[in-house]
C-alpha cells in the first residue's frame, strides 16, 4: 500500500502518520531481547510466520497506552492457539530498557511476556517505525501486515479497531466486547491495572462491563463515556505537560509540500527495500540514523542490479519529494549519484 501511495499521491505524509508496514506488505524477521526471567539478556529472531500475528511496539511506557495494550493483551491470551501476540518495547538506552522491561512486566503481568528490541527507540530497521507514535500495532497474516495502527496518543477509543482486525486476522466471528477483555484482564490480576502509569477508572469508563452495545441506549451511552474520556485524557496531559515541562510526545512533524507535476522515478516492489526507504524518510531521524539506513540499503543491493535499479527509483522519487531530514535530503543524493556511476 505504501508504494502505491507514493506513485499515486504526491502529498504523502502531510496529515497521515505512517509506522512500519502497511497492508499487504511483508514483515521482515527481526531481533528481540528476552529480558524477563532469564539470568541474562538472550537474543533471538522473532519471524512473522503464516500463523495470525499482532506486533505492538511500545515507543514509550506512558500511563495512556495502557487501557488498550490490556485489552489487546487479553484478546491474544485467549487466542493464544490461533494468535502469536508480541510486545517489543523500544528504549534508546540498552541497559535502561534491560532494567525497566521486567518491572513492567512484574507489574502489569502481561499475558505476553514483553520483549526489548536491541535496535533502541529507533527500532527494527527495516519496519520504518514512527517515533511520534507512542504504540504501532501491526496485524500480519502468511508473513505480511493486514493491518497497521500508527497511535501518536493510543486510547481505549482506538481499541474497536484494532480488535475487529485483529479478529479478522483470525476468523473469530464473534469476537468478545472491549469490556469483556477489559474487565477479564482486570479480574485476572486482582481488580488492578498494574503500578506502571495506571490509568485510573472513571464513572462511566466504557473500560468497564457497564454498556449493553446492541441497543440504541447502550451505544448512545458508550459514546458519551468515549467523550469524557477523551476529555480527561486531555486534561491528564496537560497535567503532565505541566509537571515535566513539555508533551511526551512532540506535534507529528509534517513532511514538505511536494513540487507539482509529473512523479520522477518509482517506488520499490522489493518489500525489504521499500521497508528501508520508509525508515530513511522518517523525519525524526538523526543524522547518524540517516547514514545507517544508507548502510543497511548498500549492503543489500550491492551486486544485485534490478535491486540497485529500485533503489535509484525509488531515492529519486523521495528526493523530488524533498521527504526526510534537511540532512537526509543531502545523503540521499550523494547516495544516487553514487548509484548512477
Amino acid at each position: 500500500m505504501i508504494a502505491a501511495i507514493i506513485a499515486t499521491a504526491p502529498w504523502w505524509g502531510q496529515d497521515t502518520v505512517y509506522s512500519g508496514p502497511q497492508p499487504g506488505e511483508k514483515l521482515p524477521a527481526f531481533k528481540i531481547l528476552k529480558v524477563v526471567g532469564a539470568p541474562m539478556p538472550l537474543e533471538e529472531t522473532l519471524t512473522p510466520g503464516d500463523q495470525p500475528t499482532v506486533l505492538v511496539f511500545w515507543h514509550g511506557v506512558e500511563r495512556s497506552i495502557l487501557p488498550l495494550v490490556r485489552v489487546v493483551d487479553q484478546y491474544g491470551s485467549e487466542r493464544k492457539e490461533q494468535l502469536k501476540l508480541h510486545h517489543i518495547v523500544l528504549y534508546g538506552d540498552r541497559l535502561e530498557g534491560e532494567k525497566r522491561v521486567p518491572l513492567v512486566q512484574q507489574s502489569l503481568k502481561l499475558g505476553s511476556v514483553p520483549t526489548l528490541s536491541p535496535d533502541g527507540l529507533e527500532g527494527p530497521g527495516s519496519y520504518g517505525l514512527n517515533k511520534k507514535c507512542l504504540l504501532t500495532i501491526l496485524v500480519g497474516k502468511g508473513g505480511k501486515a493486514t493491518a497497521s495502527f500508527a497511535l501518536v496518543q493510543p486510547g481505549i477509543a482506538d481499541a474497536p479497531k484494532i480488535m475487529k482486525a485483529i479478529a479478522e486476522a483470525i476468523g473469530d466471528k464473534n469476537p468478545p466486547s472491549i469490556a469483556e477483555l477489559d474487565a477479564k484482564w482486570m479480574a485476572a490480576r486482582g481488580g488492578t491495572g498494574g503500578r506502571v502509569r495506571e490509568m485510573p477508572s472513571r464513572p462511566g469508563s466504557v473500560a468497564t462491563p457497564a454498556f449493553d452495545l446492541t441497543t440504541e441506549k447502550g451505544l448512545r451511552d458508550a459514546v458519551a463515556a468515549l467523550q469524557a474520556d477523551v476529555v480527561a485524557l486531555k486534561k491528564e496531559l496537560a497535567d503532565l505537560k505541566g509537571q515535566r515541562g513539555a508533551s511526551p510526545v512532540e506535534p507529528t512533524r509534517r513532511q514538505p509540500t511536494p513540487p507539482a507535476g509529473p512523479l520522477p522515478g518509482a517506488a520499490p516492489t522489493d518489500a525489504q527495500l521499500m521497508g528501508l526507504l520508509r525508515g530513511f524518510i522518517q523525519p525524526t531521524n538523526s543524522d547518524t540514523r540517516v547514514d545507517e539506513v544508507l548502510k543497511e540499503v548498500g549492503a543489500y543491493i550491492k551486486g544485485k542490479p534490478e535491486l540497485e535499479k529500485q533503489a535509484y527509483d525509488g531515492w529519486i522519487r523521495v528526493l523530488h519529494l524533498k521527504y526526510g531530514t534537511p540532512y537526509a535530503q543531502v545523503a540521499g543524493q550523494k547516495f544516487v549519484d553514487k548509484l548512477k556511476k
